[in-house]
């Protein structure tokens, strides 16, 4: 059952342009990948991968977060990151892409062109990253 959080987010996204979500992860996917790559991932992004695990969002040029059972699966060792404290767990339409610690719950965009991670672009948990995508997209709400 999705909690409050969660509903809010998936009907504000619905009202605000096209999504393509893709079908949820089951519960032993994701346990399957946090221990073959040996990390936790934060609490409310796995609450998403358990709604929808991955997908495209604000098409035709949003972002597209990654799963842990459906492609594009999420690369433990992509190589887009600032470093190892890092996983890549999708990539802005500009090819920046979205990170998650792997042993905290924010989410940043990586700024690749700066080689960097803005302060204004870290957010404290993925639900607070997800309500943000239309300041982030630019695009009014």
């Amino acid at each position: 059952m999705a909690s409050f959080d969660l509903k809010d987010i998936i009907d504000y996204l619905n009202s605000h342009g096209e999504m393509c979500f893709l079908p949820a992860a089951k519960t032993e996917e994701v346990n399957e990948f946090e221990v073959r790559h040996k990390i936790k991932l934060p609490i409310k992004f796995k609450e998403w991968l358990l709604y929808s695990d991955g997908g495209d969002y604000y098409l035709p040029a949003g972002l597209q977060l990654y799963g842990v059972a459906h492609k594009p699966v999420i690369e433990a060792d992509d190589i887009s990151k600032p470093n190892d404290n890092y996983i890549v767990i999708g990539a802005l339409s500009t090819g920046d892409p979205i990170l998650c610690e792997k042993s905290g719950n924010r989410i940043s965009i990586y700024n690749q062109e700066a080689g960097k991670i803005e302060e204004d672009e870290t957010f404290s948990d993925f639900f607070a990253f997800m309500r943000s995508l239309d300041d982030i997209l630019g695009i009014g709400g």
